[in-house]
């Protein structure tokens, strides 16, 4: 018996939907990363790239459990001396791009590297319900129900 490894010409591309509506952002961002990976997939290849499209929608309705919501920090550095910045959850989620938490989230379950930054490229966050793939008949994947943890209402 062989060890099955897909070429690049061989894949077959999916495209997912995902409501992030009260859904906790860590278990979300491990969810989505595993399908641009292509990890669910039986023809899993780690060297190329064989995962699903993945459109995020109401990322500004996230969850984040416990404290996370107003003390989890941002950091970024603008590459001048003593140049560090930082800035809260809530001061995104509240702000004028919303659906960088959940951006940085899914970036951050990703390995480092070339391949990984080429599946990125794959998802789709978009803040509100509206999105403009409608053409490409995504399949819903519900990740609030797949486990009651997944799901917060206050």
């Amino acid at each position: 018996m062989k060890t099955f490894s897909q070429k690049p010409a061989e894949v077959e591309k999916k495209w997912i939907l995902v409501d992030a509506q009260d859904v906790v952002l860590g278990r979300l961002a491990s969810i989505v990363a595993s399908r641009l990976r292509g990890k669910h997939k039986a023809s899993y290849t780690p060297h190329v790239d064989d995962g699903d499209n993945v459109i995020v929608i109401n990322a500004d309705k996230v969850k984040l459990t416990g404290k996370k919501y107003t003390d989890k920090k941002y950091y970024w550095h603008t590459g001048h001396p003593g140049g560090i910045k930082e800035r809260t959850a809530r001061a995104i989620i509240e702000g004028r791009f919303p659906e960088r938490v959940v951006q940085k989230a899914v970036e951050r379950m990703m390995p480092d590297g070339p391949l990984a930054r080429k599946q990125l490229k794959n998802m789709r966050v978009y803040a509100g319900a509206e999105h403009p793939h409608t053409a490409q008949n995504p399949e819903v994947l519900d990740v609030a129900s797949m486990n009651p943890k997944n799901k917060r209402s206050a």
